[in-house]
């Protein structure tokens, strides 16, 4: 029908100026038009020359704003001139609104946060957003500065409209005869043979490939570096509870309750079951004493440790959290030194762009023994990262909440020709190791990297969601061999 319509038409016409106009007056769908032209320009009937128009399209979150108000709009009329607190704002607000709302508000100069309260700097704002937005759904052209503007806070995305001008081609005709693909009994015997055109063999074309299972690039990867460790004599560590509690992805850790990374903005809590019911009570009673008032040398961080606040579970942050459990029960047994190493998934509330996802793996290493130093950790770490293929390191020092001293870990990319941050390092702190019940002269060096970092090195991938996720192309992982790691 599609094709019928673009024949007969040019044969009145001398062009069809626009497929979508087109579409539209003949009541037939774009897409069987293009499909139509696409067919026809191949066999030489007509001739198609390529239409593309822009235009911005609001996003998802841009439609909430264009309806609502902006999240910094609507902080702002939140706040009563006498001014609120803090919590009872963020409970009426929601923890989405409030967090990008507070950030604009504040660099806009509407409101002052205080510690506790929340207070307007002006009487009246604009919501220049939502009327932005407004405008972009209405299809009214803004400046350059608002598009940008709209553009980094993902509001807005460009939305390409692809089309067609037609004309008649060297082989046209007001109707297209399908050529023949088979010669049949009933052609020969009325001989219908005659008068048919057969459609020409392709004898340069590929059979159906076969399909077979394909491994992700980051299973080939993890693959190799399972070896590494293997022949560096380490034992894998088991990672299969992605739920953890607070007190062993956290509290166990030496990390005070107040610490950034256990807000809700960063880490992911669960609503059912939400807390957990078996801790060993001796352990963290002693966990609780190191938190408040130190020990083994340390003073603590002087605060009222809650049972409620390390009871919580949670998506586990890291792969640590499996460390801590082993170390606390390789303390229950006479001490033998130990290797210990996990690749697995972790998770952290994280915005997603292209070098970060909510969810992604972690690699980590780590060895237990007698009067270890600084020197052996950065000899092992050589030794790992130089299997990689990484013989150029450099340090930098860090801070962690477990570790000290700690260390940044910077590799050499020949292929970028700069320094690349790989990894994290240091040293358990005693504070960590002491309550778990582990002798005075043991200690443990530890470090950990990403998985999707070294993939993306070494696969040329330098958008995160291209390797991960729903939008990874299944023609990525048929086509990509099995990458080379010195060993």
């Amino acid at each position: 029908m599609a094709e019928e319509a673009v024949l007969g038409y040019l044969q009145k016409h001398e062009q069809i100026v626009d497929s979508g106009a087109f579409a539209a007056e003949q009541g037939i769908s774009h897409d069987e038009i293009v499909n139509a032209i696409k067919s026809l320009n191949g066999f030489g009937f007509v001739v198609a020359q390529d239409i593309k128009r822009e235009r911005w399209q609001l996003t998802e979150e841009g439609k909430t704003y264009a309806s609502a108000g902006s999240p910094e709009f609507q902080l702002f009329t939140a706040v009563p001139p006498e001014g609120i607190s803090r919590v009872d704002l963020q409970k009426k607000l929601g923890d989405s609104v409030f967090k990008i709302g507070c950030q604009q508000a504040i660099k806009n100069k509407w409101v002052e946060m205080g510690k506790l309260q929340v207070s307007r700097k002006v009487e009246n704002v604009d919501d220049s957003v939502k009327a932005f937005l407004a405008k972009i759904n209405d299809g009214e052209a803004l400046n350059q500065e608002d598009i940008d503007a709209l553009k980094r806070r993902k509001l807005i995305l460009l939305h390409t409209w692809k089309g067609y001008s037609v004309k008649k081609g060297p082989n046209y005709a007001p109707e297209r005869r399908k050529p023949a693909t088979d010669l049949t009994r009933e052609n020969l015997q009325s001989g219908d043979w005659k008068n048919l055109e057969f459609k020409e063999y392709n004898l340069s074309t590929k059979g159906a490939p076969s399909e077979g299972g394909y491994l992700h690039p980051l299973l080939k990867v993890k693959s190799r570096i399972q070896m590494i460790f293997s022949l560096m004599g380490f034992e894998e560590m088991p990672t299969n509870n992605y739920v953890e509690s607070s007190f062993w992805n956290f509290d166990a850790l030496f990390q005070p309750q107040q610490h950034p990374a256990r807000d809700s903005h960063d880490t992911f809590f669960l609503k059912e079951p939400s807390v957990t019911k078996i801790l060993p009570e001796d352990y963290v009673e002693k966990v609780k004493q190191i938190h408040e008032s130190g020990g083994h040398g340390s003073r603590g961080y002087g605060y009222d440790w809650k049972r409620e606040e390390a009871n919580k579970n949670l998506l586990r942050t890291h792969t640590t959290a499996v460390s801590s459990r082993m170390l606390y029960a390789l303390a229950k047994k006479p001490f033998e030194p130990k290797k210990y190493y996990s690749i697995d998934r972790v998770f952290r509330n994280e915005a997603v762009d292209r070098t970060h996802l909510a969810e992604f793996h972690q690699i980590e290493g780590l060895i237990c023994d007698r009067g270890l130093s600084l020197g052996d950790l950065q000899g092992v770490l050589h030794d790992f990262f130089s299997r990689l293929g990484m013989s150029k390191l450099r340090f930098k020092p860090a801070y962690n909440p477990y570790t000290e001293p700690s260390m940044e870990i910077f590799g050499y990319h020949e292929g970028f020709k700069k320094w690349v941050e790989v990894g994290n390092s240091g040293m358990f702190r005693p504070e960590m190791l002491l309550p778990m019940g582990l002798p005075e002269d043991v200690r443990v060096i530890a470090w950990g990297l990403s998985l999707e970092r070294p993939t993306m090195i070494l696969y040329g991938i330098d958008n995160i969601r291209d390797l991960f996720g729903h939008k990874v192309d299944l023609d990525l992982i048929k086509s990509n061999p099995i990458c080379r790691i010195g060993l």
